[in-house]
């Protein structure tokens, strides 16, 4: 070994278990982790290398870094808007985002970048994919530049979900400043430079972007659905979009165009393997066979989904269809704990209360949160604890009273619930979070920009 290879070297040592990511037996391992230039080296029995840093996961149980699959980074600035506390999905929109979105400046947007980041590490995840739809001309900076340049600073890997419509939706009143849209034209013209900007199409990549228009229901015309997955295709990016999160999603398909929304886009060449949904709440049997069989990701979010009084996604059932299943923490503005800890205590809660107690397993929701969501965003270098792949790895502390007692205690991150004490996280070996707090963030700095900007949007 060199001297750089030794100074480069990280050994986790000493942990009560990991859970892989992987499914079956494989999801569980014992041992220590050796890593090397960024990428895992060894899992089991690592011997003591001179120059390694070692750090002491005792007490702790290792997991891939979560991967939050569907985000809204600049709701964070949003959370717990009184006007919409009680309010359906339909409303909660008009209430919450399509009411403050004209008051973002470039402060407001890097403080909410910073703030759900920094959430999401300290919940243990590593990744985020962003779908950000706020792209105005009367915004005087770049939404792309401070989401990525943020993400870089605190050392998280970013997908940009760049969203966006082409005209707009009528809401319950027209006292609203409508949202942005462009010309199909024109945003496919803004994404291709974008891609050509951040894009990193390698397994490993830091910067990812998908195109992903805010709704193929009501965001965009029928006709633009077939030119606008050809064009994504075409310049390798992936697509996504939300899709049957409420009930309405459904009827208005079926009223306009006759069908359901999976199978309308089927017929839209909206499906496949590059393709993932948030939400899917509402659909029927005959829908989730067609996502199992063309590959179709979810992005279940299921504390947003129970905090709008949306349903519960049937994710258990996708998944034993051997369908992609993917976790996400979704916005903080329908989501006021928008972390991965809370979202796997949630997923794994809800379902068991409305299927029963074989519905779902820790296991099974670890692996939505990591492998999961590395399988729909397409990096397939990281979402496992396997030797060769990234060190991607949230090492999660269980010395606290709350976790006195277990039996098994591999099932702690996702069945004890409350607030994560994440020990380490690493992103490809960097050490991304010490001991409970990002380094180089002052949090409570941070605190005070948040009560600065939310003052600002409600002056």
């Amino acid at each position: 070994m060199t001297e750089r290879a030794a100074a480069d070297a990280v050994i986790l040592r000493g942990a009560l278990g990991i859970l892989t990511g992987l499914a079956g037996p494989a999801a569980r391992a014992r041992g220590d982790i050796l890593i090397e230039g960024g990428r895992i080296a060894a899992v089991g029995a690592v011997p003591d290398r001179p120059g390694a840093r070692v750090l002491d996961a005792s007490g702790c149980v290792v997991t891939p870094g979560l991967v939050s699959a569907h985000h809204h980074l600049f709701q964070s600035m949003l959370k717990a808007v009184p006007a919409a506390m009680d309010a359906p999905l339909e409303t909660w929109l008009r209430c919450v985002p399509y009411t403050y979105w004209p008051r973002f400046d470039v402060e407001a947007l890097a403080v909410a970048a910073t703030v759900g980041m920094a959430e999401l590490l300290l919940s243990g995840c590593t990744t985020v994919a962003d779908h950000h739809y706020l792209f105005a001309d009367t915004y005087d900076y770049a939404p792309e530049a401070v989401l990525f340049e943020t993400a870089e600073r605190l050392g998280l890997r970013m997908a940009l979900l760049r969203g966006g419509t082409t005209r707009s939706r009528r809401f319950d009143t027209p006292d609203i400043v409508p949202t942005p849209n462009e010309r199909i034209d024109v945003m496919l013209r803004r994404v291709q430079d974008i891609a050509q900007r951040y894009h990193d199409p390698a397994p490993d990549a830091r910067r990812r972007v998908v195109l992903a228009p805010n709704t193929p229901t009501w965001g965009v015309a029928r006709d633009e659905l077939r030119p606008l997955a050809q064009a994504a295709r075409q310049m390798g990016l992936r697509l996504h979009s939300h899709l049957s999160e409420t009930q309405t999603y459904v009827t208005y398909c079926h009223e306009t165009y006759g069908m359901r929304p999976v199978q309308w886009l089927a017929d839209h060449d909206w499906l496949g393997p590059d393709v993932w949904f948030a939400h899917l709440v509402h659909v029927d049997a005959a829908e989730l066979s067609l996502l199992a069989a063309t590959g179709t990701g979810m992005a279940h979010c299921p504390q947003s989904n129970g905090r709008l009084g949306s349903g519960i996604a049937p994710a258990p059932a996708l998944d034993r269809m051997g369908g992609r299943v993917a976790l996400a923490a979704d916005g903080a503005a329908s989501n006021e704990a928008c972390d991965m800890i809370s979202e796997m205590h949630a997923a794994f809660l809800l379902h068991r209360a409305a299927g029963g107690p074989a519905a779902v397993t820790c296991d099974d929701v670890l692996r939505w949160a990591t492998a999961g969501g590395a399988a729909v965003l397409g990096l397939d270098a990281i979402g496992t604890i396997e030797v060769g792949k990234q060190a991607d790895i949230a090492v999660f502390d269980l010395t606290a009273p709350r976790y006195a007692g277990l039996h098994d205690p591999l099932v702690a991150p996702v069945a004890c619930g409350g607030g994560a004490r994440v020990r380490f996280a690493l992103c490809g070996g960097r050490v991304v979070v010490e001991d409970g707090a990002i380094p180089g963030l002052d949090h409570a700095a941070l605190a005070a920009r948040a009560g600065a900007v939310v003052r600002r949007l409600n002056a």
